[in-house]
């Protein structure tokens, strides 16, 4: 059984398995085909889709490839699939049988719901075609403007088909669901009258006619804010049935208002879009004769209380009625218990001790009777949870309750939550300079940027800062930004006064019940990373921790990021907040701490080898060793290898740092092994570096030969890439030392083929050959299939290189065809672009430009834009011969750039002078000579002077006096 399913993410099912369909370039290509089932579609569409606006010349042959990836893909589940898709004259075709495609299902529902007279059994035909809809159509691809009708009608008929399922269960008496659905369908699209008219009549029918007139209100304000309209016939006919409800009789205003807020602080900075939401938020409550219920939560010092009472003075004149202030002291030993606190409310609205009900409930009914005739705005300082606030709360009129709080508040009901964040960096330093004076900043721009990155950006902090500096007037702002940066001391500069960063942290912390506090005290133990929640269960040692980490994010002492590109909540600690974690986990045993780092480290590593170990392209180098013991490790595993690793690249070079810092030589040593793959397939030459040398030190520490065989041989591969061949040279023959002294024959295999490459680059032919020649001798006895392609591909180059053509070919086709069999498609592809080397090097140019379209779509669809690259250089190096100037500088240009990026200074040379060729011929002799002198300064840097020369004689021809500035001239 077989489903197609564009009502959501593109997927396509094979007996209850989702089969995975490669690249976004596939992916889309299926999907355009399955929003035409058995229709073909032209290959122009198609390219359309694909690369819209700009498909490159091997177009066709990419999508050919793309089919060809679809299909097998789809054998590999039942070989009879593979028929499903294909090609007819001038297009492609997606043979689709009936239940097959969710979409056609879908439909089929409607139908069927429409030709049933039972309201019963069409309410279960539209819950069907509901139940069919994962998302948005195809919400996982970008959509092509050649879609747009299709995925209009279908999104049009899924809205059709959920106004008529909620007409039908209004018919049958079920208001109450239909309210919930109409409100979930409103969020979504306000516009929709229909929506509002039924809303209305289910909520008339419920009893809920206040709620209803409010509705009706609510769609009035909408069309005339969004549409400048008014609303329709249909939905003033429904308006003119309802009967108004008799206005609520007004109490008379107090005589003097009374207003018991705060100061408002006279240098209070920013914030100004979050004051304009609530100023709005409270206006529109009072315009709808409703109470407000607002909750302002967020980090300590982060200025929660200081928004409140900006807002509430803002919002007097609103408010005619008074303005109360209550501190609820909710992080404090004993809060305040409701009871207590609703006598100074009635007190405050004139309710005299001898009129005070006694019981909770009686004065919770006396507050909100006292409120529901006036106009009065609250404040309810530090809240301690919703619990708290309850029972201050008003049940009707147009007053105003805004609550501060450390923790969110999902379960206090009716209220609006607004997360109060730290300060924007333009906002931060407005701050500062208000404190301390504009002129300090202005002399010190440095140490004003160094103190906003000690302190976060936190108002607390930045207000504690300022104030040590405006009474310090002979301090530089680098002397207090000295001071900041050690973050063992960091904490006890921040206090001036009562003012305390610490003090106020303590207040949260003293709140988490124990295995909360010990999570974040692990959390800071980890550095100024972002984290996955995962990382929460290792540190506590369980296989999820996912509970605790909702109440520290709940106590603003965790902070959500974003979603990562996977889709992965992240997570991290305000610098602030992980210093004050880490000082507290410093009276922990120290047994104690290394253990949380370990395990998340191990947690690190687990994921990290299983990622590299499905990464699409097979990775020429060692990625993991066998351990003994068993690592901490997560209970989910990657789905997708790179996006795992792009997700998690930056924290995961700090675990390198991290483990090294702690002393787990092995743990940062494996790590960085287990990161190796992806730091090739995305080029990123630094992070290699960086963490090769922490991990090199780590295994020499620990003595551990494999670990630093492994280790050397990545190093020599980097600094192959970046030309640095004596270094390559030594790495390379240190790593295949000790593999061979710890019997491993597949590394000395990998160690020796390196060695080949530098050989063959100083153009010793004879010693690469003796080096390829071993590392398969010792691949063949290690059953390494993927090594042998490697090296087979490597010996054809040499062969290639001594225009020994023919054995070149032979080698080339074993390698393919040994690639092809291990299903190696990153190999194949590399033996079709040699392959096309070797067709330009004999002159038949067409066969070296199909082989190397192939070769880019194989690059592409697996995402190696490095390699993707090189084989734009050799392309543009075709066109360049084949007189295709156009195409061939912008295939040059593109390569020149990625060469750069990758730091490859012999490829940049390479590319430049085909550059310099290419302007030659277009007569444009300064570009000419630009292009040639800058390869000519990369081949002098190499000290490759066979190419120095022959650029010199170039050069020379192009205009003599430019040599008097190229090196060595």
């Amino acid at each position: 059984m077989i489903s197609f399913r564009i009502l959501g993410p593109l997927e396509v099912v094979v007996a209850g398995r989702t089969i995975a369909l490669g690249g976004p370039k596939p992916r889309l290509l299926l999907a355009a085909l399955l929003l035409q089932p058995n229709v073909v579609v032209s290959t122009d569409a198609l390219v359309e889709v694909l690369w819209p606006g700009s498909a490159p010349r091997s177009a066709a042959a990419n999508i050919r490839t793309y089919v060809h990836s679809l299909r097998r893909r789809l054998a590999e589940a039942d070989p009879l699939l593979a028929e499903r898709i294909q090609g007819r004259a001038g297009g492609y075709v997606a043979t689709v049988e009936p239940g097959e495609l969710d979409s056609a299902v879908f439909e089929q529902c409607l139908a069927q719901a429409e030709a049933v007279p039972d309201p019963q059994k069409a309410l279960s035909a539209l819950g069907e075609a509901a139940e069919l809809w994962r998302g948005e159509v195809l919400e996982d691809l970008p959509h092509s403007h050649t879609w747009s009708s299709a995925v209009a009608r279908l999104t049009e008929l899924r809205l059709s088909a959920e106004e008529q399922r909620i007409r039908w269960r209004i018919g049958l008496g079920e208001h109450a669901e239909a309210v919930a659905e109409l409100r979930a369908l409103l969020a979504d699209h306000p516009l929709r009258e229909e929506l509002w008219q039924q809303l209305i009549l289910a909520l008339d029918a419920c009893g809920r006619r206040a709620e209803a007139l409010t509705a009706y209100t609510q769609a009035e304000r909408v069309l005339r804010e969004e549409l400048d309209a008014e609303p329709g016939p249909q939905l003033r006919q429904v308006r003119a049935r309802l009967t108004t409800a008799a206005e609520p009789q007004q109490l008379p205003a107090n005589p003097v208002p009374m207003c018991q807020l705060p100061l408002d602080l006279p240098d209070f900075t920013g914030r100004e879009d979050l004051v304009a939401d609530l100023v709005a938020l409270l206006e529109e409550c009072r315009d709808a004769g409703r109470p407000a219920v607002v909750v302002l939560s967020g980090a300590p010092g982060v200025g929660k209380s200081a928004l409140a009472v900006r807002v509430a003075h803002t919002m007097r004149t609103e408010f005619p009625d008074g303005q109360l202030h209550i501190d609820l002291r909710g992080t404090a030993e004993s809060p305040r218990r409701p009871l207590d606190v609703l006598p100074e409310l009635l007190r405050a609205l004139g309710v005299p001790d001898s009129a005070m009900p006694r019981q909770l409930d009686e004065r919770s009914a006396l507050l909100r009777a006292r409120l529901a005739g006036r106009r009065l705005c609250i404040v309810l300082d530090d809240a301690g949870n919703a619990a708290q606030v309850r029972p201050l709360l008003p049940g009707a009129g147009a007053s105003a309750v805004i609550v501060t709080s450390r923790v969110r508040m999902p379960d206090l009901e009716s209220a609006r939550t607004f997360d109060v964040n730290v300060l924007p960096d333009d906002e931060a330093t407005n701050l500062l300079s208000t404190i301390v004076g504009s002129e300090r900043l202005t002399r010190e721009p440095e140490g004003a940027a160094a103190i906003l990155r000690a302190c976060g950006r936190l108002p607390l902090a930045i207000r504690v800062a300022g104030a040590r500096l405006s009474h310090r007037p002979n301090w530089t702002l680098a002397r207090l930004a000295d001071r900041l940066s050690d973050e063992h001391r960091r904490l006890d500069e921040l206090r001036v006064g009562d003012l305390a960063v610490r003090a106020s942290v303590t207040l949260s912390y003293d709140q988490l019940p124990g295995s909360a506090a010990r999570a974040f005290r692990g959390l800071g133990l980890l550095g100024p990373v972002q984290f996955p929640g995962w990382v929460v269960g290792a540190v506590l040692d369980r296989p999820d921790g996912d509970d605790v980490l909702d109440v520290l994010v709940d106590a603003h002492l965790v902070e959500l990021v974003a979603a990562d590109v996977s889709g992965q909540p992240r997570y991290r600690l305000h610098d602030l907040l992980r210093v004050y974690a880490a000082e507290q986990a410093e009276a922990e045993p120290l047994d104690e701490r290394r253990g949380r780092v370990r395990r998340v480290l191990e947690g690190y590593l687990s994921l990290a080898t299983e990622a590299a170990e499905h990464m699409p392209i097979h990775f020429f180098g060692v990625v993991s060793v066998p351990r003994d013991d068993v690592p901490w490790r997560p209970a989910n595993v990657p789905v997708d290898p790179g996006t795992w690793f792009e997700a998690e690249l930056r924290t995961g070079v700090a675990m390198v740092e991290l483990a090294a810092r702690w002393g787990f030589d092995d743990l940062a040593w494996r790590l960085t092994a287990a990161l190796t793959p992806y730091f090739d397939l995305r080029g990123h030459h630094d992070d290699w570096q960086r963490t090769h040398e922490i991990a090199l030190s780590a295994a020499r520490r620990s003595g551990d030969r494999h670990g630093q065989a492994i280790v050397l041989r990545n190093l020599g591969q980097i600094d192959l890439y970046r030309d640095a061949y004596d270094e390559a040279l030594d790495a390379f023959e240190q790593s295949l030392r000790l593999f061979r002294e710890i019997g491993d024959a597949s590394g000395a295999g990998i160690a020796l083929a390196g060695l080949g490459t530098v050989r063959r680059v100083a153009g010793e032919n004879e010693r690469a050959l003796d080096h390829c020649h071993e590392a398969l001798e010792l691949f063949a006895r290690a059953g390494n299939k993927h090594g042998e392609a490697v090296v087979r591909i490597a010996v054809g180059t040499v062969w290639l290189a001594q225009n020994c053509f023919a054995t070149a070919g032979r080698w080339f086709t074993d390698a393919y065809e040994l690639s092809a069999e291990i299903g190696d498609r990153h190999r194949e592809a590399h033996a079709l672009q040699r392959l096309a080397l070797l067709h330009q090097s004999r002159g038949n140019l067409g066969a070296a430009r199909e082989e190397l379209d192939r070769a880019i779509a194989i690059f592409d669809e697996l995402g190696d834009d490095h390699c993707v690259g090189y084989a734009h250089q050799s392309l543009g190096k075709l066109y360049l011969m084949s007189g295709d100037l156009a195409h061939a500088r912008l295939l040059l240009v593109n390569s020149l750039s990625v060469h750069q990026r990758n730091g490859d200074r012999r490829s940049e040379a390479e590319t430049a002078e085909l550059l310099g060729e290419l302007h030659e011929r277009l007569n444009q002799p300064d570009k000419a000579r630009e292009y040639l002198a800058r390869s000519l300064g990369i081949w002098h840097e190499l000290q490759v002077s066979k190419h120095e020369e022959a650029l010199r004689e170039r050069l020379r021809a192009l205009g003599g006096q430019d040599l008097l500035t190229l090196p060595g001239a």
